[in-house]
């Protein structure tokens, strides 16, 4: 969809729908300091990962959105902000975790999940609106999760679901944050 591989600690922000802009954003000391330590919270069983794994998405979008003009971001399906730069779609959104989660196995701050390439669902023909989503394999189930962090806006909770019922999921079933 257009997005730049991540450059030592340089991760490229995908925006405006599809992957229409990419603005580049590094992080300094003190960003991999406090990412770090967002992530070894989650040091002790595959949950307590997840559960760091949400806030560490909610870090990254807080703290690229001055950079990108993300601040403002409005979660869930808005196709008025299409082509707008700082809004993001969930390609966007599937594109920018899977960046970030890939740095954070990089730099092996990742100790129960391997990132795997985003999750796709919904056709229209199956009568589901096509969404995107980051993924994430619990090795020592080898059961994939989402990121979905589409639905909310900037700086929000991530969806955090099994994949299997993520994929059989509709907009109807988001009335609330998921997060297993």
């Amino acid at each position: 969809m257009g997005a730049l591989e991540n450059k030592v600690d340089t991760l490229y922000i995908c925006h405006g729908f599809g992957c229409e802009y990419r603005t580049a954003v590094s992080f300094n000391a003190q960003d991999k300091r406090e990412l770090r330590t967002l992530l070894k919270r989650g040091a002790k069983s595959p949950e307590a990962e997840r559960k760091a794994i949400s806030q560490a998405v909610q870090w990254q979008e807080i703290r690229v959105g001055p950079v990108v003009g993300s601040s403002d971001d409005i979660g869930g399906l808005d196709m008025g902000n299409g082509n707008v730069r700082g809004q993001m779609d969930c390609i966007d959104e599937a594109t920018n975790t899977t960046s970030l989660l890939t740095y954070a196995s990089a730099q092996g701050w990742l100790k129960y999940h391997r990132v795997t390439r985003p999750a796709s669902r919904g056709y229209f023909l199956d009568g589901k609106y096509p969404h995107a989503s980051a993924v994430v394999v619990d090795e020592t189930t080898q059961v994939p999760w989402v990121v979905d962090s589409w639905r909310l806006s900037n700086g929000k909770a991530p969806d955090i679901l099994h994949l299997s019922k993520w994929m059989h999921m509709t907009s109807a079933d988001l009335v609330k944050p998921h997060i297993q």
